[in-house]
C-alpha cells in the first residue's frame, strides 16, 4: 500500500509541475489584450485560465504533501526533496494570495517559474520515503521546519518582485553595475535550469558511482553518485568499474558528492549561458525586458515590501523562536552556532535591516528591489551551500 501512495503522490507532483508550466505560459497570455497592448492588471480570458491552472497545480501539490505525509507516516519535509517542493508549494500558495489582492498578471509570469526551478531542482535529490532519523522524531519538525519555509517563501515573493521592478528600471543596453548585477541573477536563474537538464540527462543514462570513505569521525562510509566525480570524498576508493576517476578529494568537513553537484551546476550553467548569448547575441535580462514593459513600478514595489512585511515575523517564528525551543528539548541547548543555525540568524537580521532602511531610512523602490535580491541569495546559499557542502547537526537534510 505505501508503495502504492509513494506512487501515487510522484505522479501528483509531476502534474502540479506541468498545470504550473501551463499556467506561465497562460500568464503570458494575459499580459496582452486583444488588440495586442499589454495588460498587465486585471483578470481577462487569459488570466482566469492562468489562475485556474496555477489552482488545480495547487491542489494536486497538496494531494502530493498529503498521500506522501501518510506513506511516510510524517509530515514529507525531513530531507532536502520533501524540503525543497515544500518551500515551492509555500511560494505558489503565496502567488495565488497576492494575485487575489493585487491582480497583477506579471507577477505570475515570474513567480510561477520560481517555484518551477524549486520543485524541479529538489526532485533531482534521492525521494525514497524513509524512517526518520531518532534526533527528527517530534512534533517540532512539523512546527518549525513549515513555519520557516512558509515563511522563507512569503519573503521569495519580494525577490520576484524585485526582479520584476529591476528588468523594468535597469537598462541592459547601459554597461555599469546595475546591469553587470542584473545579469549575474539572471546566468544564476540559467545555471538552475541547466542543473535540472545535466541531473535528469545524467539520471535518464542511469549514471552511478560508488565510493567508499572515511567521514569527519574517522569512521567507514559509503556514497553514491549520480554525476561523474570531479571531486571525491575523503581518502575515498572508487568501487565501481569504468568510472571517472575523481580530479580531487576534499577534506572530510566538506559533504563532496554535494559539492560535486554544485561544480556540475556551474559547469553546465556557463556553458548554456554562453549558448544563449551566442545565439541570441543580447544579455538575458534585455531578452526579458519587454514582458514588463508596461508594468506599474509603485504597486510592484508594494508587492516586494508587503512580502518582506508579512514574511518576516512567519520566519523568525519557525526559524528561530521554534528552531530554539527543538533545539533545546532534542540538544539541551538553544544555540549551538551550528552552519544552519548561523545562517537562520543572518536570514533573520538582513530582514530585519530590511525593514529599518526602508521604514526609516526611506529605502523605496530600486534600493528595496536589489535588498529583496540580496535576501533571496541568502535564503539559497542556506538552501544550497549549507545542505550541500559545509557538514553540521543539520547535514541529514
Amino acid at each position: 500500500m505505501m508503495t502504492g501512495l509513494v506512487q501515487i503522490s510522484s505522479n501528483l507532483l509531476y502534474a502540479s509541475l506541468i498545470l504550473y508550466l501551463v499556467a506561465t505560459f497562460l500568464f503570458s497570455g494575459a499580459i496582452r489584450d486583444k488588440r495586442g497592448r499589454e495588460k498587465q492588471t486585471g483578470v481577462n480570458r487569459w488570466g482566469v485560465l492562468a489562475i485556474f491552472a496555477t489552482m488545480i497545480g495547487f491542489i494536486s501539490q497538496i494531494g502530493y504533501f498529503i498521500t506522501r505525509w501518510i506513506a511516510a507516516g510524517h509530515a514529507p519535509v525531513s530531507n532536502l526533496f520533501e524540503f525543497t517542493t515544500f518551500f515551492g508549494m509555500m511560494i505558489v500558495a503565496a502567488f495565488i494570495l497576492l494575485f487575489f489582492i493585487y491582480k497583477l498578471n506579471v507577477l505570475g509570469l515570474f513567480a510561477l517559474p520560481t517555484a518551477f526551478l524549486l520543485i524541479a531542482y529538489g526532485s533531482m535529490f534521492p525521494r525514497e520515503v524513509t524512517p526518520l532519523i531518532p534526533a527528527l522524531k517530534s512534533d517540532w519538525l512539523h512546527i518549525h521546519v513549515t513555519t520557516a519555509a512558509a515563511g522563507q517563501a512569503i519573503l521569495s515573493i519580494s525577490f520576484v518582485a524585485g526582479i520584476i521592478y529591476l528588468l523594468k528600471s535597469v537598462d541592459p543596453t547601459v554597461k555599469d553595475k546595475r546591469s553587470f548585477w542584473l545579469e549575474v541573477i539572471m546566468y544564476c536563474v540559467v545555471a538552475t535550469i541547466a542543473f535540472i537538464i545535466i541531473s535528469t540527462s545524467f539520471s535518464l543514462a542511469h549514471y552511478n558511482a560508488d565510493f567508499a570513505w572515511v567521514d569527519k569521525n574517522g569512521r567507514p562510509a559509503e556514497a553514491n553518485y549520480q554525476m561523474p566525480a570531479l571531486v571525491g570524498p575523503h581518502e575515498g576508493e572508487l568501487l565501481t568499474k569504468d568510472r571517472m576517476n575523481p580530479l580531487v578529494t576534499m577534506p572530510a568537513i566538506v559533504n563532496a558528492k554535494k559539492l560535486n553537484t554544485v561544480i556540475w551546476t556551474v559547469i553546465a550553467g556557463t556553458i548554456l549561458y554562453l549558448l544563449i548569448r551566442l545565439v541570441t547575441r543580447k544579455r538575458v535580462s534585455l531578452l526579458l525586458k519587454p514582458l514588463v514593459k508596461n508594468v506599474n513600478l509603485d504597486l510592484v514595489d508594494e508587492i516586494g515590501y508587503r512580502s518582506v512585511l508579512i514574511g518576516f515575523p512567519v520566519f523568525t517564528l519557525g526559524g528561530l523562536i521554534f528552531a530554539m525551543i527543538w533545539a533545546q528539548i532534542a540538544w539541551t541547548r538553544f544555540w549551538g552556532w551550528d552552519p544552519k543555525e548561523v545562517w537562520a540568524l543572518i536570514t533573520f537580521l538582513f530582514y530585519a535591516a530590511f525593514l529599518h532602511l526602508r521604514l526609516s531610512r526611506g529605502w523605496h523602490g530600486e534600493r528595496s528591489a536589489w535588498l529583496a535580491v540580496v535576501g533571496i541569495a541568502i535564503i539559497i546559499f542556506n538552501l544550497v551551500f549549507v545542505n550541500l557542502i559545509i557538514a553540521g547537526l543539520h547535514s541529514y537534510a
